[in-house]
């Protein structure tokens, strides 16, 4: 499994993880366009044990997610990049912010999330899933 390096904006955190499928999941859900300010995310799910803080330390804050279950964010306390979010529904799994990956240009987009609140002006860039993957 290939490992990517990660950093947030100011550079105070550092990370790896490990990605079997290093490609990008658009979410267009309205959580993301308000932590991101901008009309997606760009993201991909793996195992909470395959990223490690390499430096500095990250804050951490719980909203409600769709499911109603508590959803935990993870970023940079300095510059607030988002580095991961564990949705607790989803057991194991973490949604990785794919952006701030190295190499993280190349990846393709494999899917597309909660397109149903996608901004009317953006197109399909690939399969769309309305909510979360089914």
């Amino acid at each position: 499994m290939p490992t990517y390096n990660g950093h947030c904006h100011c550079g105070q955190t550092e990370w790896t993880v490990k990605l079997d499928d290093p490609s990008h999941i658009l979410c267009h859900c309205d959580a993301c366009k308000m932590l991101s300010g901008g009309e997606c995310t760009l993201n991909t799910l793996t195992g909470k044990d395959d990223i490690k803080i390499t430096k500095g330390k990250l804050g951490t804050y719980d909203y409600q997610g769709d499911s109603g279950n508590p959803v935990h964010c993870y970023y940079c306390p300095n510059c607030t990049s988002h580095v991961y979010h564990h949705q607790t529904v989803m057991g194991d799994k973490i949604v990785i912010r794919t952006a701030l990956l190295d190499g993280g240009k190349e990846f393709k987009v494999a899917a597309e999330i909660f397109g149903k609140d996608r901004l009317g002006w953006q197109p399909e860039i690939a399969k769309t899933f309305p909510g979360p993957p089914q």
